[in-house]
């Protein structure tokens, strides 16, 4: 487990989501945060408080929004919810713990800065040797790793429910959270003992000999946020083309177009080559804007609008990069977590997006799946739902793709259905 840093050093907006089992206390422990940190509107908390009708407030319904959330007491879509203290903002995003709803939860790791994997002390046997931990949690930890979620965090729920022996139950989890993520290869930031209901060392540390640890709030306050990659090769994808009258490079009475894209890696400044795919054609950068105004020069994490010094056939979906960089592929290997109730086999034509192309593709092969419970691999014919496996990809056109481990933009796909329009999967590009 990773030492808690000693000083705030990224006072950056921390994005993250909460994960685990359904009934973990998600939204419960969501609405704390909200509630201790005074991030609730005064007609929110009285209309709670007329809800609860003297019983001690019901914190998970300020994120479970939906009627049908409501009435069955579980998370179905992934609700955000924004708050600050003295130090930080946040956005959280509360995800589904329901098998069903696992694409949810992959949809909000995906441009999380952290996850915060709960676990339900009072669904797992603590006193068993080994302690075996709920298949979901190891599921939502995997995918938060297997995402690149820079900061994973374990908080062991309703310790209320254990006071007598909240000491071991604790251990004994934590244990066994270590003993999973070593295996899995997943770096720790931290385990911390909650009671979501109570509101033990949610916000406040924990008051209680046997833990000297920070508070999960203390923690997040310190958890570094997702840096993209300023320096190297520019790639950006072009998300929005858009005309403007009157700029330098296209002489008077011409309407330059410009490119708008966020940047994925590099940085771009008037002066730069740059190379287009998937045309392959040069030019130079005449101007660079942000906000609407030129600027000298734009970062990764960071939306530009680049006007080039000659016209060029560029649409949405296409990239713009440093000459040379980009290395165009229609066969790659890829971790595929299928989201789909219809098996993913091999063989069988999807639609693949990448950045904002949309490309036909098919599953060569599948090499293997990992069984969650083991990690281990194997044989697979097919993966079916929440199954995550190595497979071979081949695209009907070429695309310029990099290993998911050093870029999320280009190395994600999107999978869909064409039958359906159902999102199937997710692919994370190997290297």
């Amino acid at each position: 487990m990773s030492a808690l840093p000693q000083a705030l050093s990224d006072h950056r907006a921390l994005r993250f989501l909460t994960a685990g089992s359904v009934d973990d206390g998600k939204s419960t422990l969501i609405g704390r945060l909200l509630y201790d940190s005074r991030a609730i509107l005064a007609d929110q908390l009285d209309t709670l408080q007329k809800r609860a009708a003297g019983e001690p407030i019901d914190l998970s319904l300020l994120t479970d929004g939906l009627e049908a959330e409501r009435e069955q007491g579980i998370t179905i879509d992934v609700a955000y919810r924004y708050f600050a203290t003295r130090h930080r903002k946040f956005i959280i995003a509360d995800a589904p713990g329901h098998e069903q709803y696992t694409r949810n939860m992959v949809t909000a790791a995906a441009g999380s800065d952290a996850a915060v994997v709960l676990v339900d002390i009072t669904k797992i046997d603590w006193r068993a040797t080994p302690v075996t931990l709920l298949a979901q949690t190891r599921r939502h930890a995997l995918l938060a790793h297997l995402l690149r979620v820079p900061s994973i965090v374990f908080a062991v729920n309703k310790l209320d429910a254990v006071d007598a022996d909240a000491q071991a139950a604790f251990e004994a989890t934590r244990a066994a959270l270590q003993a999973f993520a070593a295996e899995a290869g997943i770096t720790v930031a931290g385990i911390i003992p909650v009671s979501a209901l109570r509101g033990d060392n949610v916000t406040a540390p924990l008051d209680a000999p046997w833990y000297q640890g920070p508070s999960l709030l203390q923690l997040l306050e310190r958890l570094p946020t997702t840096q993209e990659r300023t320096e190297g090769t520019l790639l950006q994808p072009v998300q929005f083309v858009a005309r403007e009258s009157g700029s330098a490079g296209e002489g008077a009475g011409h309407q330059p177009r410009i490119f708008w894209g966020r940047i994925a890696h590099g940085a771009v400044q008037a002066g730069d080559a740059v190379q287009v795919f998937p045309s392959g054609e040069q030019a130079v950068v005449a101007e660079v804007r942000r906000a609407g105004s030129t600027v000298d020069r734009v970062q990764a994490g960071e939306s530009a609008g680049i006007v080039l010094d000659r016209q060029l056939d560029i649409s949405r979906g296409d990239w713009i990069a440093s000459p040379g960089a980009l290395k165009p592929t229609q066969r790659f290997e890829a971790t595929l977590a299928w989201l789909d109730t219809e098996a993913a086999q091999v063989g069988r034509k999807y639609w693949v997006r990448h950045g904002n192309r949309w490309v036909q593709a098919r599953i060569a092969s599948i090499e293997h799946r990992l069984d969650i419970h083991t990690l281990a691999p194997t044989d697979a014919h097919e993966l079916a739902v929440n199954e995550i496996g190595h497979v071979v990809i081949e695209l009907q056109q070429p695309l310029p793709l990099e290993p998911y481990a050093s870029n999320r933009v280009g190395g994600a796909l999107i999978v869909v259905d064409p039958a359906s329009n159902r999102t199937s999967g997710a692919l994370l590009v190997r290297g």
